[in-house]
């Protein structure tokens, strides 16, 4: 029986994740998932897509704070619940506008100072709602600062046929999901539709799009042609490419490794993709 292998948080939108054995899972998803985000002087969300370097940064969560770090700089702590204020600003995450609480001066210049260009740390205050898009979600389904939903479900054994396929030996960070599963044929998750993890329930209604963030390593911030190379062989449909499935939580609650995974609801595979070469893992 599929079971949850790995969690991941990203505090920070764009920035290296952390994994837990256990979390809490809020309204808006993993707790402190993506509940801050870094924007340029345009008040745009910022991404590896535009600053690589971001996937040099680092977090850790203890003592009740955020620690920050990256190379030849002193770690930047911050508190993992904001004191509210009402200096806020407009922030853009795609087609989204979304209230955001600015952080500091400090914290400002520690980012720019990193990533050599001006921008500055922004937090998703408990009052602001940000609702998920209608086509795809209910009234009542909210999202922190990711790119549109909550979770981003992904497979070990889609991993591995991934990695056959290029004769590359990728590790799962590389495609930032939150949730991965094990004890699945690969691409299993593209059937899925209704899902319970432990005893929480979710829907996946749309498999994720990939852009280019999954070709930097997250060692280097070097960018390479693969995985979206391969991905375009065997992944394309409809001029994009696609690895993971995007999800929503219909409980609140928590999440464990070793939780059990039960598919309630299976469907046509999105992407309409045929898979020639199952692997189990």
């Amino acid at each position: 029986m599929p079971r949850l292998s790995t969690i991941f948080i990203y505090p920070i939108k764009s920035v290296t994740g952390i994994q837990v054995n256990a979390w809490d899972v809020t309204k808006t998803g993993l707790k402190y998932d993506r509940q801050w985000m870094l924007i340029d002087d345009q008040q745009q969300f910022l991404s590896q897509r535009h600053a690589p370097k971001m996937a040099l940064i680092k977090t850790q969560i203890k003592d009740q704070q955020l620690i920050v770090s990256a190379p030849k700089q002193e770690d930047l702590i911050l508190p993992l619940e904001p004191a509210q204020t009402t200096e806020t600003v407009i922030a853009t995450v795609w087609h989204d506008q979304c209230p955001a609480q600015l952080i500091s001066p400090e914290a400002d210049q520690w980012f720019s100072d990193c990533l050599r260009m001006p921008c500055r740390l922004v937090y998703q205050a408990k009052n602001s709602i940000r609702t998920v898009d209608q086509n795809y979600a209910s009234a009542n389904d909210q999202t922190s600062f990711s790119d549109g939903f909550p979770f981003l479900i992904t497979s070990e054994a889609s991993l591995a046929l991934l990695n056959q396929q290029m004769g590359l030996n990728l590790t799962m960070q590389r495609f930032r999901p939150n949730l991965v599963i094990t004890d699945c044929a690969s691409y299993a998750e593209d059937t899925w539709r209704k899902i319970s993890i432990g005893n929480i329930n979710f829907r996946l209604p749309k498999p994720c799009s990939r852009c280019s963030v999954p070709q930097i390593d997250p060692e280097t911030a070097i960018s390479d042609k693969e995985p979206l190379r391969t991905l375009s062989r065997t992944r394309k449909w409809q001029n994009q490419v696609y690895f993971g499935q995007n999800s929503l939580h219909d409980q609140q609650g928590l999440l464990q490794v070793n939780d059990l995974v039960n598919i309630i609801e299976s469907g046509s595979a999105q992407p309409p993709l045929a898979i020639t070469t199952p692997t189990l893992i």
